[in-house]
């Protein structure tokens, strides 16, 4: 409560009256740096975080490695605790009178210094792991559209690869998440266009295969479906990974938690449209023979799968951008400071040629070199995504202490963040182990730089 001026000491001293200047210059800067987009902006950028063919087009093969009743109640969960736990990190926006403008900050602010580094640390791997698996899901829609019209070419995955990569450096120079709104609203109408079209394709290949050939079993040893079932809750996790939030309702205008929790729920709207109906026409489609990218299982008619190849690459490619942001972040506030990263001077251009240009390179020959996108969708997962999205909120907001007046709703909250928390542990642990176990096979299998 402010206090009048009878009540303000007459002998002010010059301490005093710089550290009010000094707070007032805080104040202004912090109003100054206020986000500009809308609910709608906020769940063009979520959409396109999570909701990409990268990462729904790997569920019907999930599902078929865990069988129509886990696979179907994973998948719902899934759906139902990141929903809630996004709701979570953007009730703490705000949470002890400070703006948190990203993930790591927001949980040293509760967590302190390991609180920081852990979420930097699981970040850069979601980051890394995402953006490597969208760099083969491109380079294979990229390939597949390149087959249709030339059958005998001799351009291979890592071509596509490289030729995505070089894309991705070119809109790596636009400065932040908000000067990709408009990239990321035509990512999620793709969203949308990959999901009814791949939708509508699979149902009409299901129709023309005999269906009494389809089965729907569990295959191989029982180690092997065990393996298999791990891997897949991984595959699930990472279909729901959101490790921005943080960093995209910072975007977002006054009132921040409002709009964020409306671009939330609009985004879920588009996932559950698209998720649940892919997953489950998928799985039906093509039982145990599903692809782990489901496109590779679709045959006929050949125009709408590569439609839907071109639309998934467009989608892609806004998602990968997002996901670059944490580590271009982290670069710029190293080598740059805060006031020079909004100019565009010749140097600040350079410098962050630079370093796009390293970490797209390093993205990109990992993705050429080992382009087994079903492990590492679930490795990124499993390590990843799994403690941003699952962990890290239900917790964060019990530490925070920002539980519900009411108190007939705080035990069952926090028994329910509990749950939670505790149950994507083990969930994490699982799906590294269903991973790991799968990219080791795999390297027996392959060479480096196969042409998958």
């Amino acid at each position: 409560m402010a206090l009048s001026l009878e009540e303000v000491p007459s002998t002010i001293t010059a301490t005093t009256r710089e550290e009010e200047k000094s707070n007032t210059l805080v104040e202004e800067e912090e109003e100054g740096d206020e986000g500009k987009g809308t609910w709608k902006h906020a769940a063009f950028h979520v959409a396109t975080t999570i909701a990409t063919p990268a990462a729904y087009a790997p569920l019907p093969f999930a599902l078929a490695s865990l069988g129509w009743p886990l696979g179907v109640s994973s998948l719902v969960a899934g759906t139902v605790a990141t929903w809630y736990s996004s709701l979570l990190i953007a009730s703490l926006w705000r949470w002890n009178g400070k703006k948190q403008i990203t993930y790591r900050h927001l949980a040293e602010s509760i967590f302190g210094f390991w609180g920081y580094w852990s979420i930097a640390f699981f970040q850069q791997v979601a980051s890394l792991g995402n953006n490597i698996a969208i760099q083969i899901a491109a380079g294979s829609s990229l390939k597949a559209v390149y087959k249709y019209y030339h059958r005998d070419g001799t351009l291979t995955l890592q071509h596509f690869i490289i030729f995505f990569g070089a894309f991705e450096l070119f809109l790596s120079q636009l400065p932040n998440i908000h000067s990709l709104r408009w990239v990321n609203a035509l990512c999620t109408i793709s969203t949308i266009s990959f999901a009814g079209t791949t939708i509508g394709v699979t149902i009409y290949n299901g129709t023309k295969i005999d269906r009494e050939s389809i089965s729907y079993s569990l295959r191989g040893s029982s180690s092997s479906k065990t393996f298999k079932a791990f891997n897949a809750l991984g595959a699930i996790a990472f279909s729901f990974g959101d490790a921005m939030l943080p960093e995209i309702q910072n975007t977002v205008r006054e009132p921040a938690k409002k709009n964020i929790y409306k671009g939330v729920s609009a985004a879920y709207s588009v996932i559950i449209l698209t998720y649940w109906q892919l997953a489950f026409c998928g799985y039906w489609a093509f039982g145990s023979e599903v692809q782990p990218y489901i496109l590779a299982s679709l045959t006929i008619p050949e125009w709408t799968i590569v439609m839907a190849n071109l639309f998934a690459v467009i989608q892609i490619s806004g998602c990968y951008q997002i996901y670059c942001r944490p580590t271009y972040a982290y670069f710029e506030e190293t080598m740059l400071s805060n006031k020079s990263t909004s100019q565009f001077t010749l140097k600040t251009c350079f410098i962050r040629l630079t370093y796009t240009s390293i970490y797209i390179v390093l993205i990109s020959l990992v993705a050429a070199a080992m382009p087994f996108f079903g492990d590492f969708v679930s490795i990124c997962g499993a390590i990843g995504f799994t403690p941003l999205d699952f962990v890290f909120p239900a917790v964060a907001y019990l530490k925070a202490g920002r539980m519900p007046k009411h108190t007939t709703l705080r035990r069952p909250i926090q028994l329910l963040n509990s749950m939670i928390a505790t149950w994507f542990s083990v969930v994490a642990i699982l799906g590294c182990i269903g991973a790991v176990r799968l990219i080791i096979e795999d390297i027996k299998t392959y060479k480096f730089f196969h042409d998958m």
